[in-house]
């Protein structure tokens, strides 16, 4: 991640690139429900699931693209693209890990690197600075967990195509779990400069 001041080309709230994210947002109780539901007596719903997933990928990569391409990023698309982001990796480590498709190790590495983050974002506030834009290799490895947890999804259950899905689904999540602490590291690395930078200047 860049800690830097990105220039916010427009400051409309109802603009496609918004709508988009505001919907990733909607989808992510629904797509818990339709993962916990088998647990309270429910039907199976897990390719309902995969399709709310599926649909929220497919948005996380249109808003950006379509934002940078009309002109539209904006101050709210900056809060609600990582924030919906961010909600489907929890709601999916709470949902898989109450099924016990997720080991609870994987989860607690997600979640504490989440906590880091948002720690260094109270470090930013602090000195004055608006939390950074997420660049690419925060983004690719959102991208490998996002492909990781549906398949691991689709890994429950029997079958060729359950291990293959199983197979595919844990090399995504090592790659996206490694990606995530190496953005989450070099992020720690330019707050601490950006501070001392600060010490220094006073």
């Amino acid at each position: 991640m860049e800690v830097q001041e990105t220039r916010v080309q427009t400051d409309r709230v109802l603009t496609i690139p918004n709508i988009l994210s505001m919907a990733r947002l909607v989808g992510v109780p629904v797509f818990l429900w339709l993962i916990l539901w088998p647990e309270f007596g429910g039907p199976n719903c897990d390719g309902w699931a995969l399709l709310v997933l599926a649909l929220s990928g497919v948005s996380d990569y249109l808003d950006g693209k379509l934002a940078r391409r009309w002109n539209q990023i904006s101050g709210l698309g900056r809060v609600l693209d990582p924030a919906a982001d961010r909600l489907y990796i929890l709601s999916t480590l709470v949902g898989l890990t109450w099924r016990g498709i997720l080991p609870l190790w994987l989860t607690v590495a997600l979640l504490a690197r989440e906590v880091l983050l948002l720690a260094m974002v109270w470090v930013l506030d602090r000195h004055g600075y608006a939390p950074p834009q997420v660049n690419f290799l925060g983004k690719a490895a959102t991208f490998n967990l996002m492909y990781a947890f549906p398949l691991l999804l689709l890994s429950d259950g029997s079958g060729a195509l359950a291990s293959l899905a199983a197979i595919f689904g844990w090399a995504f999540a090592g790659w996206g779990t490694a990606l995530y602490w190496w953005a989450g590291i070099l992020y720690v690395v330019q707050v601490r400069r950006l501070v001392k930078a600060d010490a220094e200047a006073d």
